[in-house]
């Protein structure tokens, strides 16, 4: 419990060191971003990704008369649910009208208090780095009243911008190696990122999940970082890891997605049980964690690339899958129920790889009743018309831009 002069004193403390902040970067994210009237504005992402930095570009960009408050501040330790009270006579004694609160989350009872503010007609941006946790409980109390939104680290375009950088296969080379957490492309310093890991590891999962074996959660962590693009089975690793039970694995799976550390790509069937029988492939959310945390005696440039064009894809889609029935094709996006996008990675297409990649794109697009289809290398342009499809070879620094 705190009280309200300890509260103020927190909020006046954080707010003029916030909006002393630099911009920073204007993320692409940003312009798709409207606050409304009786919706909670719901940013997630992984943890030092920039969520608080955007939360300050756009309380700059078109909102007067705000408050921030960010939640995991020590001073905060603790707040309990009648603390919320004290909180509303500080915002109304401001005459306040938009409210930003980051990692509201980790309080209990939050998202009753974000929807009285919500009917008491205040504009609300929260942000938060769990995406488990803000579902569930929004799904309790906010239905129908949030408007989610994803933010990744820096974009391909993103980090030209940030490193004041043309478009071409060195700077792909460079963000293939340095992925674009901005904390880091700043210090260039890999213990960066490999705090952060151990930060999101600890206070993110072990600590919120009442995790023992801490040492396990580690191993399987860097074991998946150091796999990207390969199918991965809680069933096959529950021994290599010495766990008791498959469900243990499928739970450390779901925490470290819900935290956004590694996400996991399901096979794509109109069946979901075929779906979950299958193994998922798994790409981490960040290059530059890859690089820093990985345990890899090669450069690992293929895999490198296809990550990179898994995430993508996932900035711009909700469905995405691997296609494999008789042949394999690495990417199929889905809007509408249809195929947007058919995909295949390779790092260069050659005359010993040339018929596998183009049958995997082929099998897909036959399968889909598609008529094109892409197949992103590093750098190599061209256009092959193969049994009636078009298939592009594009270079992966152009299709980042795309």
């Amino acid at each position: 419990m705190l009280t309200e002069s300890q509260l103020m004193e927190v909020i006046d403390y954080q707010n003029e060191i916030f909006f002393d902040k630099k911009l920073g970067l204007e993320r692409e994210k940003l312009n798709e971003i409207e606050v409304y009237d009786n919706f909670v504005i719901l940013i997630t992402g992984v943890r030092r990704a920039g969520k608080s930095t955007m939360m300050l570009q756009l309380m700059n960009k078109n909102l007067e008369n705000s408050l921030f408050l960010n939640f995991e501040d020590p001073r905060l330790a603790g707040f309990e649910m009648t603390d919320f009270q004290r909180l509303d006579s500080i915002i109304k004694e401001r005459n306040v009208k938009q409210l930003f609160f980051d990692e509201i989350q980790i309080f209990e009872g939050w998202e009753l208090y974000v929807r009285q503010k919500l009917d008491e007609g205040y504009k609300v941006v929260v942000t938060g780095s769990n995406a488990s946790l803000m579902s569930r409980e929004l799904g309790t109390k906010l239905t129908g009243r949030n408007l989610p939104y994803e933010l990744l680290p820096f974009s391909f375009s993103e980090f030209l911008k940030f490193k004041e950088l043309e478009s071409s296969s060195s700077a792909t080379e460079k963000y293939l190696a340095d992925g674009g957490f901005p904390e880091f492309l700043i210090t260039g310093n890999g213990l960066v990122l490999q705090r952060l890991l151990i930060d999101v590891l600890n206070r993110d999962i072990a600590v919120r999940y009442g995790i023992r074996d801490v040492n396990s959660l580690f191993q399987l962590t860097v074991y998946l970082i150091s796999n990207i693009g390969k199918p991965v089975s809680a069933t096959k690793m529950k021994d290599l890891f010495g766990l008791k039970s498959v469900s243990a694995i499928t739970d450390y799976f779901s925490h470290l997605e819900n935290s956004y550390i590694v996400q996991f790509l399901p096979k794509f069937s109109y069946s979901v049980k075929t779906q979950i029988r299958n193994p998922r492939k798994v790409y981490v959310i960040d290059l530059g964690l890859f690089t820093h945390n990985s345990i890899v005696f090669t450069e690992e440039k293929g895999r490198r690339l296809e990550n990179a064009v898994y995430l993508h894809l996932r900035r711009k889609y909700q469905e995405i899958y691997y296609f494999n029935e008789k042949k394999e094709c690495d990417f199929v996006a889905i809007e509408k129920g249809k195929a947007a996008q058919v995909v295949q990675s390779c790092y260069e297409i050659t005359a010993d790889n040339m018929k596998r990649e183009f049958d995997g794109l082929l099998d897909a697009l036959n399968f889909f009743d598609e008529p094109k289809g892409k197949i992103v290398t590093f750098d190599q342009k061209d256009s092959f018309d193969v049994d009636g499809k078009t298939i592009e070879l594009v270079p992966l620094h152009e299709y980042l831009l795309q």
